[in-house]
């Protein structure tokens, strides 16, 4: 059987359809918007999810192109298919040099867009021409306005505050004309990545409708796992045979990759479709998302905030992590979460409260690395060999061995980064451990406090405290004052106990001191090294 080509980059609806490329039927959820009469709503996604494909979706249905759809559900539907002029605009294909500027282009933009409909708009500003390019294109029905990328001028002024809010002006005016035209609208879709607030730059579209947490729509961007094994089992079971692996230790290890997002309270989990095609594609697992951009701006607000990311893997929050910011009070977690490199793991009804964490292994990776990058920095490539092998000497209880490892490791990082706090050593300890792939937990709670860091493998489980100032053996003794291995003395595993300190002087570790539990009751003597 002949498969269908994967959609790799593929942004038309047009184009997907007549190639004869694999699509993900969403016209469910599309027919749940186009039949309200008269919709205006937002949608919020990380980028490479989907968002451009959904509005060239919503331009054909709305110009009445049924017979792209033929076979779809959508097709069966009680739609009447009646064709709308459609002002569709992808704000992501200009770059505004400033406010001034994102005027210029949008006054551009439109007069491009009533030429192709056979429109000469007169001579004025943006505000004018959209409101010309409406009245003429409604003439006495109504138009469809699709928004791709609402938000791009934003984000690429988001390091200069001042350009940031003048840009966010010009928005507001823009946005704020269509709420003025709505006699005259039949369907609104705005997309972007973030949420800024209505008052920020919607102040004046007061009667959109934010789907972005809506259950009824978690799904209509991104892949289900049924969908995909209803879509691309063929493409699994061609990757399961070159890698000689079973069919389910294939999708076991695919799921841990990409899928794991899910953006609705009692939602379904989808996975990335940009990374999902490509490695299909490809048959190879890799970091394709993060490829396509990195997170330069979080990782600097995360250092300016001085923000802990050891919280980053299971953080809990009231929906106020989800709710629209400001320009002026950009927040960490709801950034993190809006771009895609936090999502929703569970949701408590009782509190609440949403625990976040790294969707799959290739958002935590790819971020944690650079994280180490920024906190270092640090060439995780080069280094990577020795980083294993201080994964080998904690498998091998060789204490000896994976404290060599870490001195040399904090030995080489460059005096004007390290940072005379606890923390500081804390978190680089942290990443370093997580980006091997180990069980890590960070200030993991007791009965009578928190232990800085617990490893557990399948060799033993290793409790850590580090201290700045102080002995090994007072780090040592906190561990077990505060009962931080008490949920781990019932299992079979040895536990390890590790005080460790460093020398701001050195740049390094200075000593540790290490007692191990082999029978869940009791110690043996202490093993020091200095």
């Amino acid at each position: 059987m002949m498969l269908k080509l994967l959609p790799i980059g593929i942004q038309s609806f047009r184009k997907l359809i007549e190639g004869g490329y694999l699509y993900v039927d969403k016209t469910r959820w599309i027919y749940e918007l186009i039949r309200n009469p008269s919709g205006v709503y937002f949608l919020a996604r990380p980028r490479r999810f989907g968002k451009s494909l959904l509005i060239s979706t919503l331009e054909e249905i709305f110009r009445g192109n049924r017979p792209l759809f033929r076979g779809l559900w959508l097709d069966d539907q009680p739609y009447d298919w009646q064709p709308f002029p459609v002002i569709r605009m992808d704000l992501s294909l200009y770059r505004a040099e400033n406010a001034e500027h994102l005027k210029l282009v949008l006054a551009e933009m439109l007069g491009e867009l009533g030429e192709r409909a056979g429109i000469a708009l007169g001579p004025g500003d943006y505000l004018k021409r959209l409101r010309e390019l409406v009245w003429r294109l409604a003439g006495d029905g109504r138009v469809v306005i699709l928004v791709d990328e609402y938000d791009k001028p934003l984000l690429d002024h988001l390091d200069d505050l001042a350009e940031a809010r003048r840009v966010r002006e010009v928005l507001r005016g823009f946005y704020g004309v269509i709420k003025g035209m709505d006699a005259h609208i039949r369907f609104v879709m705005l997309t972007g990545v973030s949420k800024f607030s209505k008052v920020g730059v919607f102040s004046g579209l007061n009667n959109l409708e934010d789907i972005s947490l809506d259950t009824r729509f978690a799904t209509l961007l991104g892949v289900t796992e049924a969908e995909l094994l209803d879509h691309a089992t063929g493409y699994l079971a061609q990757m399961a045979d070159q890698e000689q692996v079973a069919f389910d230790a294939l999708l076991a290890q695919v799921r841990n990759w990409y899928n794991g997002f899910c953006f609705a309270a009692d939602c379904q989990s989808v996975y990335n479709p940009f990374s999902l095609w490509l490695m299909l594609s490809q048959k190879r697992f890799g970091n394709f998302w993060f490829d396509t951009g990195t997170p330069t701006f979080l990782i600097k607000l995360i250092e300016q905030r001085g923000y802990d990311v050891r919280e980053l893997g299971n953080l809990d929050s009231s929906d106020l992590a989800f709710s629209a910011y400001e320009l002026d009070e950009l927040p960490v977690v709801p950034l993190l979460y809006q771009t895609g490199y936090l999502t929703i793991k569970r949701y408590d009804p009782t509190s609440r409260l949403y625990r976040l964490g790294y969707p799959n292994y290739e958002v935590e990776h790819a971020f944690l690395t650079y994280l180490l990058a920024a906190f270092t920095p640090s060439d995780i490539g080069a280094a990577g060999a020795e980083l294993w092998r201080l994964r080998e000497a904690l498998q091998a209880a060789d204490f000896d061995q994976a404290f060599a490892i870490l001195r040399a490791f904090f030995a080489s990082i460059p005096y004007d980064i390290q940072m005379p706090q606890e923390r500081y050593y804390q978190t680089v300890f942290y990443l370093v451990f997580r980006l091997l792939g180990l069980q890590t937990g960070v200030e993991v709670r007791s009965s009578r406090g928190q232990a800085d860091a617990i490893v557990e493998l399948a060799e033993g489980v290793f409790i850590f405290e580090f201290k700045l100032e102080g002995t090994p053996a007072d780090a040592l003794a906190q561990i077990r004052r505060q009962g931080y291995a008490e949920p781990y003395l019932g299992s079979l595993k040895p536990v390890y106990l590790i005080g460790v300190r460093f020398d701001l002087a050195q740049r390094t570790i200075a000593g540790w001191e290490m007692a191990r539990n082999c029978t869940g009751v009791g110690y043996s003597p202490s093993l020091q090294r200095q």
